[in-house]
Formats: structure tokens, C-alpha cells, sequence
């Protein structure tokens, strides 16, 4: 059923974009004619009207507007020019109208707005210039630069660079635009650019009371790219959302359409059906493998550090490889090359801090920042309440003697812990500036969380009337578990052209997982002596050194060339014991992978854009090629209205395999393929979808389908008891994903945000392990968030809204205890049909308000922010136990009704 709606959808987006639709919508251009009444209102609200009603940029000083109320205007079929002069003119203001932006200024200021521009001496010439931040004098990448009145626009570099062919003239109207910076328009006149590259400067967007100039056309926290399936989101505005314990880039990446936004125990992104280890994650060029802090309630990566998050949720680009599904590519901040600075914040969770130092002669920077929790010090009521719960999964999934109490299963007595546990994360980064066409970088990051949960009793037993043995039993336990990332890169960009620019990066990273639970107790029954030795250790640990080097070429106007090569080694070890002598698994694994790509940005016409590529690949461990050719295209179908569409293959030799045990709760863990047990995987991404896009709003489409094979599972649940044998728990399967995106965006005004709908499926196929194709566990039928900001004066309010149906589980249904001959007894479970249950529906709300203020010479936010407002209980797993031959289940919850205070200050 959902297959057959979802194929409908399809075809009614296709009839729409042949439809006479786009002519309508092309026809209702006219800005010039005003009919409206005011009755009662202020200028200022009048004119913000105006330019809301004619998508217009609005640029004035909020001091020379008069508060005067006017008592009544009807405007009817006046032009939009001869309204604004009844409206001015009595308050001795003046206006300029050029290109959708409206300037006003006092007469007595002396500014001749509609001054003839000087007469240009350059035509059809190249510019080549840098956008920067004005205050730090960071480069911006992905910055946009449009020539106005035509459709010529360039986007910035990595670095910031960006070439503009094909300029009419040296006097043209250039406008930039930069997700949560201020739209800004630039005059070209001879002299500017004589000697390039030209420096363009981009001022935050803020919300100061005393900022003077308001633009209409600000996008703040998000904003979805011209390319297909590409989204860009603002790191330095996500502290005005609602989060856990403090602004977190992949918890807010959650609330974008398509992307699962109820996995409240883990950060990592399920972006269309796929898994977090399907989706690559670049920082600085080098490579993360795991993005969890704190069991997943915060992601590895302090926002304070990182400058530019491009999120590809599919379709993406052949420069990027080895992923699935999706690409995360985070730029890290340069530091400040014009001041020495510093910021600081506190949390319910944790404290941070960052440093930036200037070098000499604006020349580079160095920026340090750090976070870590103090959990090992002062357990708030938020890290209680969020411990409770994982302390709770580990007892009830792989808990064993020495954890019960008494009156339950166990015999011995309630053992209570006090754990410890702590999270950090460092980022690093020196860059230099040799030259204006050179930066040198290197970027180091570690992150990583510990927790000692190890616990000894000794205890007393029987002694009754009733005869029983007696005696004492000691019982130690270990339990260390410590994961993390190390990652580091060196990158050498330059622009050797105004044509030809080139990047190239040698990095590194290391992802470990350890986890050592060990019991040894010791019961003395009437002088007789016996010992129990029982536990897992688990460690898995993967390296990554890679070599990369990127290329852009503008061959003319119409083509823009990108090619490069990639070299990464891999070598994973997986190695699980039990009980300090059983092998259940080793793996040591190497593998090489070289890549080469290449892909041409080609604009056919004005309106069509065409993106081939090719990306081959070649894997040691298989000693095959991989051949993945890629497509994507976007036609205007008017100014506002585009078609989209993507096409794309994709491999991935490093996989993260799950490892299903449904008595003892279900692990995963990283190999490397090897076309044995585990084979290369591999999807074909198909994409279409139309968008629509004023000033004001965005209405966006997209449907997406997922053919995926390769994939792997490791299961027990087909193995005997004690059994050694592995090599048959390793199955195979296929799966498909896919469904519908849809988004509404608003994107000016004091109230902005989005409300996004998913309807999809995950289903896989895995004959081994079902007779029948089955919802994947990361299967949600439908979700729907709202996401809002509101700002009034220094204060910002946010809230943020999620509803989804319950995600697949397998559950028994029955079960059964034998006595064997020397007593005791075993419980056997009747495992149902693979994830033929599912879990109730989610839905959670969460609120919080900032207020900024200045503090010295610098500045400060302080706010309030409540996770789960209405405390719904939301299931995150069941547990079974079989008593008496019935099967008991117990729902375990996520995180309850739960507020943090957070401060962060800044000089």
C-alpha cells in the first residue's frame, strides 16, 4: 500500500512539472501596483508591509523612522513608487528601489541614492575575490555571489575564493549572501577591482537592540541549497534551539525533513532510510566514525569550533565516496586573524572554552577550544536521569550474578554503584596565510568518554528453619567501557588563477570501543569453596590514512571541471571473549582503497544546470574495480519554481555490522568487507523533486528511492549455547528505502522555521533470517516536526515538535524452562517473526529562551531550555523474561520532563 502511494506521488510531481503551472506562477510578477488600507498604524509596520507584499530587501536606520501613528492611507492601483513618496516625503526621507531592495535615508544625510553609478571602463572581465567574516577575518566557503539583474552567480571555495566570469561591467551590483550572516550588495566601480582579489566583508546577523539595519531577506539556521538534496545549516545560530544540554549540530541536523529525529540515545543520523554508518562524516578533511558523546544524548562535536556544515542527504557528488548514504562535511573554524578573543559557557552537563590568537600582520591564527563534562565530580538531576536509564539497558540487556536482589531472580543482594563517568572533546587549529593565494591548516580533534562502573560486595546467605545451606559469597566486578575518536589533518589550498583552484589534505583518524565486564565471586558454603568466573571483553579498533587532493578548473562560463584523486588504508580489529577463554570472534583486517573522480558543473542553457560524473574505485581486499557514475540536474522552470533530479551509484568497503541478540541487547561494530562474510555494499540513490522559493518562504519536494545490497547483519539467534562456531553467524541481505519529503520554510520576519513531513519505508530482505521481507529497525512509517523561532528584542524563543509512528521490533512469543539432572534450570525462548512488532508512536516537545546581553566588552546569552515538556513517555525497547513458561515484558522509557540552564559569554 505504502509502495503504491508513494509511486502516485511520484507521478503527480512529474504532471506537476509539465503542467501549465509554472506559466501561472510567472505571470504574477507584477511589484508595481499597491491596493491597500492602513488604518492606524506606524510607518515603520506600513513600510515592513510593503516589503514583505512585494518581496523586497529592507534597508533603513531604525532612528530616522518615525513612531507617529498615521490615522488612515488607501492606496488603490497606485504604483508601488508613487506610495512610498506619500508615505516619505512629509518626513523629509528619501528611498532608492533598484533590484527588490528598498533603501531609505534622510535627506539631510547628503546620500544621493539614486546617484548615477560611475562610467565603467571594464566589460565582460573576470573577478576573482575572497569573502571573509568582517570581524574575525575568517574566509567563508559556500558563500553565494550573484551578479544582480542576471543569472549569473558563483559560490565560494573551501577557502573562501570565489571567480565570477563574464562580468558585464566594472560597475555592476554584486549581492552576497551567507547562511546566518547579513545579506550584503556591493558596487563595483574601476578602481575596486584593479588589483584582486577583492575583499568582501560579511557582518553576523545578531539580534541587538541597537542594530540599526534590518534586512527582509535573512536566512538564519537553515537553508536548503540549489543543488539536489543539499542542505546548509548555520552552527553559530543553533543556540537558539531547544537541546539536552547545549547547542549540539547533529541533534539539530535530526529536525531537517528526511532525517530521523527520534533517536533520542544516539546522535548519529538515520538520513533516508539508511544508518549512521552509512553516512561519512568529514571534519577538516579527516574522517569520524562515531559522532556519540554520553551514550548518544550529545554528539562528539563542540559547535563553538566548527564554521560551515553541509549536510548531501542523498545523490550526492562523486568528490565523496565509501558512504551509502549520505555526507556531512564540517569545516573548522580558522580562529580570529584580527583579535585575540575568548568564550566560555557553563551547562547542566558540562563547561567549555575557546582561545583564538591572532598572527602577526593578520597573517594566520591559532584557535583552542575544549569541552568536558563534570560528571565525575557533581552529578546534576540531568545526568542522573539520563545515566538511570543506560544503567537500566545494561542490567536488563547482559546483567549477570552480582546485579540482582532480593525477592527478584537473583539470590544475592541489591549491589548499589556509584559510577563514574566523564566525556571531553579538544579541537585544534593553526592556520597561516602566506600569501593571498595560499592557507595552510592543520586541524587535530579528540574526543572521548569513560565509564567505571565496577562495584564488590560480600554478602551472607541462608541460615533458615528450613535447613538451607549457608554461607558468604564475594563478588568483584569489573566494568570499564571507553570509546572515542582521534582525528587530525594537514591541508594546503591555493588559487592559482582566477581559473584554477586546488586542495589537498593528509590525514588521519582512530575510532576505539573497549568495553571490559568481568565477574569473579567466590561462595563459601559450609567450608566448601567455589569460584565463578563470567564476562565479555569487546574491542574494536579502526585506523584511517588518507591522502586526497581536490581540483576546480573553470573552463568557461559553462563548465566548471572538478577532479581529484583519494588513497585511504584502513585497518580495523574486532576482537569478542567471553568468559576470559571463549573466542567468539577475531578479525584483523587491512584494506587499500585508491579512488579517482571526475565531474563537470555544466549549464547547458540559463536555466539548466547538468552535473555528470564518474568515481572509480579500486579495493585490495576484493582486487576490483568499482565503477559508480553519478547525475544530477536542476532546470528554472521560472525564478521561483525549479525541477530537480538525481541519479548516483555507491560502494562501501567499511561497515558497521549490527550484532542482533535479543536476550543480551544488540551491539554493533566495524569490519572491513571482504566478499567472505561480509561483502562490499552498495547502493543506487534515485532523486526528484520541485521546489518553489520567494523571499519569505520556501515550499520544497523531494521523493527518494534506495536499491541497497551487500548489507550484513550478525546474528545469534541460530547459535547453540557455548557454541564457538562463527563463521555462519554472518548473514546477507538487500534492502530498499524510500519515500517523500516535504518542507515549508519561513525564512524572514521575527518568527522564522520550517515544518517538514517524511512518509517512507526501510524494508530488507535477509533469507537467512526471515522466510519474508521485513521493516528494518530504523523503519518509521511517518514523521512530523515543527521547528520555530521567535525574536523580540534580546530575547529569542524557540520550540521545536516531533511526532513519529513506532519503529519495528522482535519480540518472543513464548518460552519455556527445563530442570536438567543435576537441578537446575534453563529458560528457552521462542523468538517471533524478525521485526513483526512495533514500538507506540513517538512525540516530544521542547522549549527554551535566550536572552542576550552585552557584558563589558563583550557579550553573553543566558537561557532556559526544557527537553520533553509535557513528560511523555516514550518507549525506547522492551524487555522479556520467561517465569513460569510466560513471557513478561517491560517497557523501558527515554528521558522524561527535563530542564537545563546554560550561560555563554564571549570577549
Amino acid at each position: 500500500m505504502l509502495k503504491n502511494l508513494i509511486s502516485r506521488l511520484w507521478l503527480i510531481m512529474v504532471l506537476v512539472s509539465l503542467s501549465p503551472l509554472h506559466y501561472l506562477v510567472a505571470q504574477n510578477n507584477d511589484f508595481e501596483v499597491v491596493n491597500k488600507s492602513y488604518f492606524g498604524k506606524d510607518l515603520l509596520s506600513i513600510l515592513k508591509d510593503l516589503s514583505v507584499s512585494h518581496e523586497l530587501a529592507l534597508d533603513y536606520r531604525r532612528e530616522e523612522i518615525p513612531i507617529n501613528i498615521l490615522q488612515r492611507k488607501n492606496f488603490k492601483g497606485q504604483s508601488l513608487k508613487e506610495v512610498l513618496q506619500d508615505l516619505l516625503e512629509p518626513y523629509d526621507l528619501v528611498f532608492h528601489l533598484e533590484d527588490k531592495k528598498l533603501t531609505i535615508r534622510t535627506k539631510e544625510e547628503g546620500i544621493q541614492l539614486e546617484r548615477e553609478p560611475p562610467k565603467p571602463k571594464r566589460t565582460n572581465f573576470t573577478l576573482e575575490g575572497v569573502v571573509k567574516d568582517k570581524e574575525t577575518g575568517e574566509t567563508l566557503p559556500n558563500a553565494v555571489v550573484m551578479i544582480n539583474s542576471t543569472q549569473k552567480a558563483a559560490i565560494s571555495n573551501l577557502d573562501g575564493f570565489f571567480t565570477l566570469l563574464n562580468v558585464p561591467t566594472d560597475t555592476s551590483l554584486l549581492s552576497f549572501r551567507y547562511l546566518g550572516y547579513k545579506s550584503q550588495e556591493l558596487r563595483l566601480n574601476p578602481t575596486m577591482v584593479e588589483k584582486p582579489p577583492l575583499i568582501v566583508e560579511m557582518e553576523v546577523h545578531t539580534n541587538e537592540l541597537e542594530e540599526v539595519v534590518i534586512s527582509a531577506r535573512e536566512e538564519q539556521m537553515m537553508k536548503v541549497g540549489k543543488q539536489v538534496s543539499v542542505v546548509s545549516v548555520s552552527p553559530a545560530q543553533l543556540s537558539a534551539l531547544p537541546s539536552l544540554g547545549e547547542k549540539d549540530i547533529f541533534r539539530s541536523l535530526q529536525l531537517l525533513p528526511g532525517i530521523s529525529g527520534s533517536n533520542e540515545t544516539s546522535s548519529g543520523l538515520y538520513v533516508r532510510g539508511g544508518t549512521p554508518d552509512q553516512n561519512l562524516i568529514l571534519f577538516d578533511g579527516f574522517t569520524v566514525y562515531h559522532v556519540d558523546h554520553f551514550y548518544g544524548f550529545f554528539s562528539a562535536f563542540n559547535a563553538d569550533a566548527i564554521k560551515d556544515v553541509q549536510v548531501y542527504k542523498g545523490g550526492f557528488e562523486s568528490k565523496y565516496g565509501g558512504r551509502l548514504s549520505s555526507v556531512v562535511d564540517l569545516t573548522g573554524k580558522q580562529g580570529n586573524t584580527n583579535k585575540t578573543g575568548f568564550s566560555a559557557g557553563l551547562s547542566m552537563m558540562s563547561a567549555n572554552a575557546s582561545f583564538e590568537l591572532p598572527f602577526a600582520g593578520g597573517k594566520g591564527s591559532v584557535l583552542l577550544a575544549g569541552r568536558r563534562s563534570y560528571t565525575d565530580i557533581i552529578q546534576s538531576g540531568l545526568y542522573k536521569n539520563v545515566f538511570a536509564l543506560f544503567q537500566q539497558e545494561d542490567e536488563t540487556n547482559g546483567g549477570f550474578m552480582g546485579r540482582g536482589g532480593r525477592g527478584g531472580r537473583g539470590q544475592f543482594a541489591q549491589v548499589e554503584t556509584e559510577p563514574v563517568f566523564f566525556f571531553y572533546d579538544l579541537n585544534a587549529k593553526v592556520t597561516y596565510k602566506p600569501s593571498l593565494k595560499d592557507i595552510l591548516s592543520f586541524s587535530f580533534y579528540n574526543g572521548q568518554d569513560h565509564l567505571d562502573n565496577s562495584n564488590e560486595f560480600n554478602d551472607e546467605f541462608g541460615g533458615g528453619q528450613n535447613g538451607n545451606l549457608s554461607g558468604t559469597i564475594l563478588n568483584k566486578t569489573t566494568d570499564l567501557t571507553a570509546w572515542g575518536n582521534w582525528g587530525s589533518s594537514l591541508k594546503w589550498g591555493r588559487q592559482w588563477n582566477s581559473r584554477y583552484y586546488s586542495n589537498t589534505v593528509v590525514s588521519w583518524s582512530n575510532y576505539f570501543s573497549q568495553r571490559d565486564l568481568f565477574s569473579e565471586s567466590e561462595i563459601n558454603r559450609d567450608d566448601s569453596l567455589q569460584t565463578f568466573i563470567r564476562g565479555t571483553q569487546e574491542d574494536n579498533d579502526l585506523y584511517d590514512f588518507s591522502f586526497r587532493t581536490d581540483h576546480e578548473f573553470l573552463l568557461n562560463s559553462a563548465h566548471r571541471l572538478e577532479f581529484g584523486t583519494q588513497w585511504t588504508f584502513n585497518k580495523i580489529d574486532y576482537n569478542l571473549t567471553m568468559n576470559d577463554t571463549l573466542q567468539i570472534l577475531n578479525r584483523n583486517d587491512e584494506g587499500l582503497i585508491g579512488s579517482l573522480y571526475i565531474q563537470d558543473n555544466w549549464q547547458i542553457i540559463d536555466k539548466l544546470l547538468f552535473t555528470p560524473g564518474i568515481r572509480l574505485s579500486n579495493y585490495s581486499l576484493t582486487k576490483q574495480l568499482y565503477f559508480e557514475p553519478r547525475l544530477s540536474a536542476i532546470y528554472e522552470l521560472t525564478k521561483q519554481l525549479k525541477f530537480k533530479a538525481a541519479w548516483g551509484h555507491y560502494y562501501q568497503f567499511a561497515n558497521r555490522v549490527v550484532r542482533e541478540d535479543v536476550s543480551e541487547g544488540s551491539r554493533d561494530f566495524w569490519l572491513l568487507a571482504n566478499d567472505d562474510t561480509n561483502p562490499v555494499s552498495q547502493a543506487v540513490h534515485y532523486i526528484a523533486g520541485l521546489s518553489y522559493e520567494t523571499a519569505g518562504f520556501l515550499f520544497d519536494i523531494e521523493a527518494y528511492r534506495k536499491d541497497m545490497s551487500g548489507l550484513s547483519e550478525y546474528s545469534l539467534r541460530f547459535s547453540r549455547p557455548g557454541s564457538g562456531e562463527t563463521g555462519d553467524l554472518f548473514y546477507t541481505g538487500t534492502g530498499i528505502a524510500q519515500g517523500i519529503e516535504f518542507l515549508v520554510q519561513r525564512k524572514i520576519g521575527k518568527l522564522t522555521g520550517w515544518i517538514s513531513y517524511t512518509l517512507g519505508e526501510v524494508i530488507h530482505t535477509f533469507p537467512e533470517l526471515s522466510d519474508e521481507p521485513y521493516p528494518a529497525l530504523h523503519d518509521q512509517t511517518h514523521e512530523f516536526k515543527i521547528v520555530n523561532s521567535l525574536q523580540l528584542g534580546r530575547w529569542t524563543f524557540a520550540g521545536t515538535w516531533i511526532y513519529a509512528t513506532g519503529k519495528p521490533y522482535t519480540a518472543p512469543v513464548g518460552g519455556y524452562e527445563l530442570t536438567m539432572l543435576d537441578g537446575n534450570q534453563i529458560s528457552y525462548i521462542s523468538i517471533g517473526e524478525k521485526n513483526a512488532f512495533r514500538l507506540p508512536d513517538y512525540h516530544r516537545l521542547d522549549l527554551s529562551a535566550t536572552y542576550g546581553f552585552n557584558l563589558g566588552k563583550g557579550k553573553a546569552d543566558v537561557g532556559l531550555s526544557v527537553f520533553n515538556v509535557y513528560n511523555h513517555q516514550n518507549v525506547w525497547y522492551k524487555t522479556f523474561e520467561v517465569l513460569e513458561e510466560d513471557v513478561i515484558t517491560t517497557d523501558v522509557n527515554t528521558i522524561g520532563f527535563t530542564p537545563n540552564i546554560f550561560l555563554q559569554v564571549k570577549f
